[in-house]
Formats: C-alpha cells, sequence, structure tokens
C-alpha cells in the first residue's frame, strides 16, 4: 500500500476522486481514505498544514496501515532562479530550515542527537517519477534536489537568499522534511513532489492563489502516473 499525503484539501481532492473501493478511517482529526488507483492500493490522507501535522500523519500511516511507501505531494516556493511557477521539484533529500541548535555546536538544520542531517528519499521513487515525467510531464521542467521545510510560509527575498544560501534547496514548504523524517524512523521509502506555486519572495502573496491551482494540478498529473507506474 502507498501512502499518500497532501497538507490540503486542494492537494488531495483530484486523488480521491479516481479512487474506487472506498474505505474511511479516522484518526487525530484526519480521515484516511483507502482505496484502488489503477489497481494499486492506496491511502490518501490531507494532513493539514505544518511539521507536527505531517509528522502525526506520517507515523498514522506507518502504525496502522503498514505502508510500504509514502509520497507527498503539493505546492512549494522556488529558492532556485532556474526554477519557475509551474515547474516541478523531485526531492532528493529534505533539511529542516528552521532547525536551529547552534548554541550547541550543531550545524543549522541538524536535529540534535540524529545520525543524518538530511532524509534521503528513496531511489527507486525518485526514478519512477524523472520517467512519468518525461511521459505526462514533457513539457514543465523537472528538478531533483533538497527540499527545506519549516513553519514559515517564505515570502521575504532576503529570507529566500539566506535559505538557500545556507541549505542550497531547490523549494521551500511546510510539511516535507518532517514526513521525510518520520519516514526515516519508520524505515519507509518516501518521495516529496512539487509544484511550484510561487517565487518564496516579495510577490509569493500576490502568486500564490493565482497559480495554486495550476502547479496543484501538475503534481497530481505526476503523482497518478507514479501510482500507475511503481
Amino acid at each position: 500500500m502507498i501512502g499518500i499525503i497532501g497538507a490540503m484539501d486542494e492537494e488531495v481532492a483530484q486523488i480521491k476522486e479516481a479512487m474506487d473501493e472506498v474505505n474511511i478511517y479516522r484518526q487525530a482529526s484526519m480521515e484516511f481514505v483507502s482505496g484502488h488507483i489503477f489497481g494499486r492500493k492506496v491511502v490518501v490522507v490531507k494532513s493539514g498544514i505544518g511539521k507536527v501535522n505531517a509528522a502525526i500523519c506520517t507515523q498514522i500511516l506507518a502504525d496502522v496501515f503498514k505502508v510500504e511507501a509514502i509520497i507527498n505531494t503539493g505546492i512549494a516556493g522556488s529558492l532556485d532562479a532556474r526554477i519557475d511557477i509551474g515547474d516541478i521539484v523531485l526531492s532528493d533529500d529534505a533539511v529542516q530550515h528552521d532547525m536551529d541548535a547552534v548554541s550547541f555546536g550543531y550545524e543549522p538544520g541538524q536535529i540534535p542527537r540524529m545520525d543524518t542531517f538530511s532524509f534521503k528519499a528513496d531511489d527507486k521513487l525518485i526514478k519512477t517519477a524523472k520517467k512519468c515525467c518525461k511521459e505526462v510531464c514533457a513539457d514543465i521542467k523537472v528538478f531533483c534536489g533538497r527540499v527545506v521545510s519549516g513553519d514559515q510560509f517564505v515570502s521575504d527575498g532576503n529570507k529566500k537568499e539566506k535559505i538557500h544560501g545556507m541549505f542550497g534547496g531547490l523549494c521551500t514548504e511546510m510539511e516535507g522534511a518532517a514526513i521525510a523524517q518520520a519516514a526515516y524512523l519508520n524505515n519507509i521509502p518516501f518521495l516529496i513532489i512539487r509544484a511550484i506555486s510561487d517565487k518564496a519572495d516579495d510577490s509569493a502573496h500576490l502568486d500564490y492563489p493565482t497559480f495554486e491551482k495550476q502547479a496543484i494540478k501538475n503534481s497530481v498529473k505526476l503523482l497518478n502516473a507514479i501510482i500507475k507506474e511503481y
């Protein structure tokens, strides 16, 4: 069974519409919808926004549904000048940019007493996603690299440059690295897919509502292809 997490209703509604043999399970104020897409067993859930919601959601997928893989789909702000609104980012790894234990001698982003700095996405899922991108998103630029997460909507050019300079991430959002950490602790392969909705700068508050729907459409199209192929 594949677990599919989106932070918002808009990010999972189209996926649910494609499901059949549906069952609903509720826990921690979240609705887990299990069923089939293209004959594959999946469970789809809206986690809610932010790292805590995302981590709780991932743990439930591990404990209750025993998922074999987790895909986190959604939208993000671009940190890299090459990456424009509508493009897609696949995670190579994920880091929490707002983790700060520098006073104790750790690097920014390093979670104290964890044995890794970043959380590596699954090679098979990355390979599958790249193949599917060429097949169903040929007109969209696709990048693979670091996704950085924090409990902040980044909409300031100076903060954007600081985050990009410190972590080298391709995009920033609010859930992926928490899902990655929970998946890592449970030994579950994962992939983060992000369609770019804004440039994470002073225009972000204008771009986000304008391009949100198209960005979600792009990520859902890719996700459906991955489920069919995986």
